[in-house]
């Protein structure tokens, strides 16, 4: 089928190259208009989530708002020209009708000055509500708000900073836009180099990167296409880029390899076929497999992180699309001349006769498989060995980079601003249809409040029964019977804030930073051991969602893991007509992963690298390691996919297990080594980015992809390969006839 396909589009090259270049002139199009993009979310289905619709649903919202930090080396804030800097530096936001009003220092805006004296804070609140007690989530402005307010902020005598949620959302985004071209303008002349020194030939080289440029202009495109009815994570662009320039590029070179390897024996259109029927298989099978690790990504439930799955998928749906159509279409219209302008001592083509490095390699793994096998797992589970100490935890200002706006002021907010570095923790008290304030309620919230007081590191709990520190729990249980218009008026506003229809809230302060074990524990301990209430009690807050979502996470990913695996055997068992390699592919897989994850944790927990690197060393993002297996398990295929078949060929032509192996392994060295050298060239070059996330993502992948290239394909894979013998091809005869053998063409 595919040879006819690749005869098909020979025929039609034009029209083809033509739809080609309207599709990209659409994808512009789309790329230019944009969408909206998210920061991650909170899964609703978590307790966090459920308690924090409940106080979005019964509390009364409040002013989206943001924090500006004015500060001066040597003035005080108090001093009359400090001051009248800062109102001059705030007037334009007091004229902007966006502004509901501005708090400072000046205008009693309590602890607003710093314990050093020589800064002073402001509050931004806008116009329209969000959820109450906003700083549990990213606001939901439209994305161009705040760096228009932001923009009109400016003083020549004054530092000023950003803070709060509104601010390190922006940052967090921004960050991501820019490493995306930023990092590209680094990758694209390596890659074309390594194109250069793979092919020798400038034609040839310039082939995958035009249609990995069109694979990821749709792919983006698409993306922003989905953003504009569904939540998209702002990292979804940074993953289209990754796998986009990485498989795209691959896929081409192993599409272009082979057709310049048939041109020497076989007129254009039958090479083209050739080629089509052959690499074009390789990368249609090897499509398909990455795209079942991305859409793993998708059945973990963790809030928008699962666009991610279908951005990765989109991109290596149109890899695979314009490796089968755009490229045969061009290789059809240059036929002899992709090997036109040519480099001077550039090797063209594979090693013939058993000559070169990879003849010798293959030869030496045949001769003497049990010694290269045991060493090689050995040193995989050893590289694997700091996944044992992986601490999990929800990403915070640190994964920003340290020149940050926002990271600088949220680390000028928790030293100098008492207060502002208060952990809180959220306890919602659900009385589901009936009423939070009957006289057992109260009495249990009044001692629920006492209890929570006594907790370790815990320093203040707000709530509806500690407003008066002269009231006693029978006063307040009369207070909570009368009707709302006969309450003290000085009780009754902060009634308001802490008690809806069905449920009231209780605020737990603690010092401790959200992602520390005390905090972790403070949460457990409340969730497990707290003193009886009639209802449900829910916990929310940064500490609650960072432990909402590792258990999410936990329970979602054997499911997600196990149908990627289990998808993956049937697509590997008919490009191979075997039952044992997919099985083998898989254990293959897991090692390299394992080593990846190993050095993951070593460089960006344990911070080995992180001087190097620039990052600030801690817990790795609980979606990462997560992201990385979806991403790791499709892209390691891709090698197994393009060696395999290669030796499925050569077994078919030959029927011996031994030569196949061995010259499977000697046509593919040079090409898996150039691809991998390619693809890890990519995703290292996003280990140059600023954001931590798309740092340890980018290079925990570029540590897979060198280990799966060289140490597992080249050494591990063939010398299984060769002690299982024609195990290799084994099928049960109830799954019917294998294909047959082609006759021996030597």
């Amino acid at each position: 089928m595919l040879e006819r396909w690749g005869r098909l589009v020979y025929r039609a090259r034009w029209p083809v190259l033509i739809l080609s270049a309207l599709s990209l002139v659409a994808a512009v199009l789309a790329i230019l208009a944009g969408g909206p993009l998210d920061p991650p979310d909170i899964p609703g289905e978590t307790e966090s989530g459920r308690a924090l619709r409940l106080i979005g649903r019964e509390l009364p919202a409040r002013p989206p708002s943001f924090s500006l930090i004015f500060s001066h080396e040597t003035r005080s804030a108090r001093d009359p020209d400090f001051r009248a800097d800062v109102e001059r530096a705030l007037a334009p936001l007091t004229r902007d009708p966006r502004v509901a009003r501005v708090r400072t220092a000046y205008d009693g805006l309590p602890g607003a000055v710093s314990r050093d004296g020589r800064r002073a804070l402001a509050v931004v609140e806008l116009r329209g509500r969000a959820a109450g007690f906003v700083s549990l989530e990213f606001s939901g402005l439209p994305p161009d708000v705040y760096p228009a307010l932001r923009a009109l902020v400016r003083s020549d005598a004054l530092e000023v900073l950003a803070a709060g949620p509104i601010a390190l959302n922006h940052d967090f985004t921004e960050v991501a836009r820019q490493d995306l071209g930023r990092v590209e303008m680094i990758i694209l002349p390596l890659v074309a180099a390594l194109l250069l020194l793979v092919f020798g030939s400038v034609v040839a080289a310039l082939l995958p990167l035009a249609v990995g440029g069109l694979a990821m202009a749709s792919a983006i495109a698409g993306t922003f296409v989905l953003a504009r009815s569904v939540s998209v994570s702002i990292y979804a662009p940074n993953i289209v880029s990754m796998i986009g320039l990485g498989v795209a590029i691959d896929y081409s070179l192993f599409v272009v390899s082979r057709f310049r390897e048939e041109l020497r024996e076989r007129p254009t259109p039958d090479a083209l076929a050739r080629t089509v029927a052959t690499a074009g298989r390789a990368i249609f099978f090897s499509g398909l497999t990455v795209a079942i690790g991305l859409l793993g990504m998708t059945l973990l439930g963790l809030g928008n992180l699962g666009s991610m799955g279908w951005a990765g998928t989109m991109v290596v749906a149109f890899a695979v699309l314009y490796g089968l159509t755009t490229l045969p279409a061009l290789l059809a219209v240059l036929g002899p001349a992709v090997n036109a302008v040519r480099v001077p001592f550039l090797a063209l083509g594979p090693p013939e006769g058993g000559r070169g490095a990879w003849p010798r390699l293959a030869a030496m793994v045949m001769a003497y498989p049990w010694r290269v096998l045991l060493p090689v797992v050995a040193l995989l589970l050893l590289l694997g060995l700091p996944l044992f100490h992986l601490r999990v935890g929800a990403g915070d200002e640190t994964a920003l980079p340290p020149e940050a706006e926002s990271r600088r002021a949220t680390d000028v907010l928790r030293r100098e601003f008492p207060g502002e570095d208060v952990n809180r923790i959220m306890v919602v008290l659900d009385a589901g249809r009936e009423s939070p304030l009957t006289p057992e309620r109260v009495a249990q919230a009044h001692a629920l409040r006492r209890w929570l007081a006594s907790r370790p590191h815990v320093t203040r709990v707000d709530s509806f029964v500690d407003l008066d520190p002269s009231l006693d729990l029978a006063s307040y249980q009369r207070i909570a019977a009368l009707p709302r218009d006969r309450r003290p008026p000085e009780l009754a506003a902060a009634l308001d804030q802490l008690v809806g229809a069905h449920i009231a809230l209780l605020v737990v302060s603690t010092e401790r930073r959200p992602s520390s074990d005390e905090a972790r524990a403070l949460v457990r301990e409340i969730r497990t051991a707290r003193p009886p209430f009639d209802g449900e009690v829910l916990v929310a807050g940064q500490t609650a969602f960072d432990l909402d979502f590792i258990d999410l996470a936990l329970r979602r990913a054997p499911l997600a893991i196990g149908l990627i695996v289990l998808v993956t055997f049937p697509v590997m068992f008919l490009l191979l007509d075997s039952v044992l390699l997919p099985l083998k592919a898989v254990a293959m897989n897991l090692l390299s992963i394992t080593a990846s994850f190993g050095a993951l944790v070593w460089i960006f927990q344990d911070g080995h690298l992180s001087g190097w690197l620039g990052f600030t060393p801690g817990p790795i993002q609980t979606a990462t390691p997560l992201i990385m297996f979806c991403l790791v398990f499709g892209l390691s295929m891709d090698y197994e996919v393009l060696l395999l078949s290669r030796v499925r060929e050569e077994y078919d032509r030959t029927g011996d297990n031994v030569r196949a192996v061995a010259a499977g392994l000697e046509r593919t060295g040079r090409l898996i080594t150039g691809a991998a050298a390619i693809m890890a060239a990519v995703f290292f070059g996003f280990g140059l980015a600023r954001s931590v996330i798309v740092q340890a993502v980018g290079i925990g992948i570029g540590i897979a992809v060198v280990v799966d290239a060289t140490i597992v394909r080249a050494l591990l894979v063939p010398a299984a390969m060769r002690l299982m013998g024609e195990w290799n091809w084994w099928r049960p005869s109830w799954l019917g006839r294998g294909r047959a053998r082609a006759p021996d063409r030597r």
